[in-house]
């Protein structure tokens, strides 16, 4: 079992809307996921403008990719560049610590993280 960043087993970020690479509701990661869409956030309004002014709408539904677009409130797995780049803009989102896997350290430190852990 995949394990997350506080080293016990990652448990599921989001069912509905249904998150993750592997869209399984974990913040799994494989060789397959190049964007490591390992962060468990819950999405605030100002992150997404944030990452709509970076490129990234994640407000837009997309079925062709099976994302239902999102809404302040929603839990989703993030890619790790991201939320490190919104961390050190100020505008990162609340993450759950429980449900961010481990990879994640490779981007942004358990105190950063800590920073911003729901709950």
């Amino acid at each position: 079992m995949a394990k997350n960043v506080l080293g016990t087993d990652l448990v599921t970020c989001s069912t509905d809307p249904m998150t993750g690479f592997y869209r399984d509701g974990c913040c799994n990661t494989g060789g397959d996921d190049s964007g490591l869409h390992t962060v468990c956030c819950q999405v605030t309004a100002e992150f997404l403008e944030f990452s709509k002014a970076r490129g990234n709408d994640l407000s837009t539904p997309m079925p062709v990719y099976r994302f239902p677009g999102l809404k302040p409130g929603d839990r989703w797995c993030l890619c790790a560049a991201r939320w490190k780049e919104a961390f050190d803009a100020g505008a990162a989102p609340a993450v759950v610590l429980e449900a961010c896997h481990i990879s994640t350290l490779e981007f942004a430190s358990l105190d950063e993280l800590k920073a911003y852990a729901v709950d």
